[in-house]
């Protein structure tokens, strides 16, 4: 008999990694494509052609250095979707400093905490937004009192309430908005700096460089800055376009948030590295205005998560869109799945839509599906390894990777994975292992082909009474059901069998009802009952982050409160009270 497979595979080596920085891949496609659009603004109607683009990258990067910012040193951006976000990205790259990027979301305690870990010393946002004032909260978090340059102890008595006013890291110098006159201000500042000093800056800087931070939401404690080189989303950018076949004349409409790789990463540097256009829809995700701008720029590919499509999808007016001119686009985030792709295949004119996978350790991508790739891969699976990377499937509890077939953890390495986390060698050392291994805490089965499907959290995972319940495969098999639009399948406490599986449902008629009997009488002989929701919670909509991800820690704490169920801190289960 043969032995099994181990679930191990390498991507193809046979064209070389950019071995170049963000600044001078950005050069390449300007002379490549002058007169080809770089980046669109729907709503406010600016666009740039790749030279006035390139104009205006190096008009910031000037003010930049005006501004005393060296190689090396952090840059913040805390702001929705606008052009001069997209500026400031690739303005940072060509100066050597590290983009910081702050969730739009953030208010000031976590924006304080992000600053002062990375040691950002210029904060690039905007005024408002939604109701988020975005001027006010800067304020707060701006020292208040002067550095403490040094102390002499005539004895240690004191030490300690020294050691708190301390600064312990670069303070915030300064703060542009970038909706109002300080943005001209940096420009103004930029025009008199000699372009030469530019170019010596440029010169002195390697791929392997930092040139990005990007904090990580986490479910507990305070997020991780994972630190990203050029060479590591340059590459990966690059090698998300090639697989989805792009070139200069791809139109890329980018709903996704730019704080996310999702936006800077897959779409920008994607763009970018081809020749292709960045079309902005709108500051932040709106269903309609991304199908406006699909229809009115002629896009030939889109980006979203799930969540985004199915609102898209669901839209009263949604057949009155011409989406003709579409032909790729990436779905990511989470799982897809299986009507919602259908759909996106059938009724948007997707027919080479990708699935990718990834997390911000890995800048962010590590498998696609492939353009040629059928249905089934594309609904199945999230494809294959990406080329100089490897994946593999290890046993959680040994780290021997295991058969093909067999479920575990889905580790990755490869030129993505970030240098680690900012100034927290310990965080790094828990996710990245001594060969260099990123493992994701994502379970998955690696097939014969080669793909791979991902089928939970470790931590999601929902354990009922000694049985493994994957939410993926739940999740796959209630989106079939007539009235679901969506629905995210989570663990909640049971005093007999320690966890049992609640569904939380968003219906598509929002007057209609849906209960665990209806369910339970759907599921009936179609599917093992270990596996059938005892609880179904009917909702609106669901937590989501600002990257467009479900809250699935949110999601199981609310039903949890909601049915009268609790955990002890010493995990016994305890059923309704």
């Amino acid at each position: 008999m043969t032995a099994p497979r181990p679930s191990l595979a390498a991507g193809p080596t046979d064209v070389p990694l950019l071995d170049e920085t963000i600044g001078a891949n950005l050069a390449r496609a300007v002379a490549a494509h002058p007169g080809r659009e770089a980046l669109v603004d729907v709503a406010s109607g600016r666009r740039w052609t790749y030279a006035a683009f390139g104009r205006a990258v190096e008009q910031v990067a000037l003010g930049l250095l005006a501004r005393g910012v060296a190689a090396g040193d952090r840059v913040g951006i805390w702001a929705v979707n606008r052009p001069e976000w997209v500026l400031v990205q690739y303005a940072t790259a060509r100066v050597g400093a590290v983009m910081v990027t702050v969730n739009p979301a953030y208010r000031v305690h976590e924006l304080e905490y992000v600053l002062n870990q990375s040691g950002v010393s210029l904060l690039f946002t905007q005024t408002a937004h939604r109701g988020s004032a975005y001027r006010g909260m800067v304020e707060e978090v701006r020292p208040r009192r002067p550095a403490l340059r040094g102390a002499v102890m005539v004895d240690d008595a004191y030490r300690g309430m020294v050691e708190e006013v301390r600064p312990r890291r670069p303070a915030l110098r300064g703060a542009v908005m970038v909706d109002d006159a300080s943005w001209q201000g940096l420009l103004d500042d930029g025009a008199g700096v000699d372009p030469t000093a530019l170019a010596a800056r440029e010169a002195g800087l390697d791929c392997d460089d930092p040139v990005n931070i990007q904090y990580t939401s986490g479910t507990t404690g305070f997020p991780k800055g994972a630190t990203l080189s050029h060479r590591n989303i340059l590459n990966n950018g690059f090698w998300v376009g090639e697989l989805l076949g792009y070139t200069e004349q791809d139109r890329i409409c980018v709903p996704v948030p730019f704080h996310h790789c999702f936006g800077m990463v897959m779409g920008n540097l994607a763009a970018t590295s081809h020749g292709a256009c960045v079309v902005v829809p709108a500051p932040a995700f709106d269903p309609a205005a991304t199908l406006r701008a699909v229809a009115s720029e002629r896009c030939t590919s889109l980006y979203g998560v799930p969540t985004m499509f199915i609102a898209e999808l669901n839209l009263p007016d949604f057949a009155a869109y011409d989406l003709t001119s579409l032909r790729t686009g990436v779905m990511a985030g989470s799982p897809c799945p299986v009507e919602v792709m259908r759909r996106v295949v059938a009724d948007m004119d997707m027919g080479e839509v990708a699935i990718c996978y990834g997390m911000t350790e890995t800048s962010p991508v590590s498998l696609q599906t492939r353009r040629d790739d059928d249905l089934e891969r594309r609904t199945a699976t999230v494809g294959r390894v990406l080329p100089h990377l490897d994946v593999r499937v290890a046993d959680p509890a040994t780290g021997a990777t295991v058969p093909r077939g067999e479920p575990g953890e889905l580790c990755t390495r490869g030129y993505s994975v970030m240098l680690g986390y900012w100034d927290d060698p310990e965080r790094t050392a828990e996710v990245v292992d001594a060969d260099r291994w990123m493992h994701t805490g994502d379970l998955a089965v690696m097939r014969e082909d080669g793909c791979v499907a991902i089928v939970g959290r470790i931590k999601d995972m929902v354990i009922r009474g000694g049985e493994n319940v994957y939410p993926r495969e739940v999740e796959e098999f209630l989106h079939t059901h007539p009235a679901v639009a969506d629905v995210q399948v989570v663990g909640v406490p049971d005093e007999r069998y320690g966890e049992e599986v609640c569904a939380v449902v968003v219906l598509r008629d929002p007057d209609a009802s849906l209960t665990a009997e209806d369910v339970a009488d759907f599921c009936r002989g179609r599917l093992a009952h270990c596996k059938v929701p005892r609880y179904v919670r009917v909702v609106r909509e669901f937590p989501m982050t600002v990257s467009g991800k479900v809250r699935k820690v949110e999601l199981r704490e609310r039903a949890a409160r909601e049915l009268g169920l609790r955990r002890t801190g010493a995990g016994e289960d305890l059923g309704p009270r």
